[in-house]
């Protein structure tokens, strides 16, 4: 997994505040999530467009331009919550790259956030927002990286979507095959920690038997699943 941080050409600034009115009108946003993105984001701006005309990769497959938003905490919020990402997800119809911002007490901290997003099979009108990956949390300052080599919009998403994903792709895996096997284990290691708290707490030796043994069977398919394979 890399920073997710890039340096991205000058040409591709954008540099618009998007208010939150927008968002709430776009993404249909519940009264909730209002009060979600009132308590938790002081401000969104779209920093970057990354498209032909700014980068002069030519667009793709699904993906005719990427875009890097970046989403300013308010202070004392320390993560901002996946429904928030997920409501400005639905409200834009590209790929999204975030790039959160918190302040604290020492210095300006930044980390990258995004999902793996894809139209519709069913409707292409519509898109599928998968889970959701993030960095660890840097000093906002930190080295940025230059963007992927790519031929396409499409090739260059993915690259940067495989960097923040925190598994080794298989050979010929495809993003979405990895992405999937991502959820999947992700799910068995719920499953392994409900499985372990269950264990702690059971006082008779039989169903302790039965809980190690599931237990067991499924460690080792978490070890499968993180198996990057030669």
């Amino acid at each position: 997994m890399t920073s997710g941080l890039f340096d991205y050409p000058k040409k591709a600034a954008f540099g618009r505040v998007l208010p939150k009115s927008k968002v709430y009108a776009f993404g249909k946003a519940s009264r909730r999530m209002q009060n979600l993105f009132a308590a938790e984001v002081a401000q969104i701006v779209w920093r970057f467009k990354l498209a032909p005309e700014t980068i002069n990769i030519p667009a793709g497959p699904d993906v005719a331009e990427i875009q890097i938003f970046g989403v300013e905490l308010k202070p004392g919020v320390g993560e901002a919550s996946r429904d928030v990402f997920a409501c400005i997800d639905h409200a834009i119809a590209f790929p999204i790259i975030f790039e959160v911002t918190a302040p604290s007490a020492a210095t300006q901290r930044i980390k990258v956030v995004a999902a793996f997003k894809r139209p519709s099979e069913a409707d292409s009108a519509k898109w599928v927002v998968g889970d959701y990956f993030a960095t660890e949390w840097l000093p906002e300052g930190s080295e940025r990286s230059p963007l992927p080599v790519a031929l396409t919009l499409t090739g260059l998403y993915e690259q940067m979507i495989r960097g923040l994903v925190p598994l080794t792709a298989r050979p010929g895996e495809s993003l979405q095959g990895l992405v999937e096997r991502h959820a999947v284990m992700a799910m068995k290691r719920r499953e392994m920690a409900k499985l372990e708290a269950q264990l702690k707490r059971e006082k008779q030796f039989n169903r302790k038997v039965e809980l190690n043994a599931r237990l067991r069977t499924v460690k080792d398919e978490v070890d499968a699943l993180v198996d990057g394979g030669t």
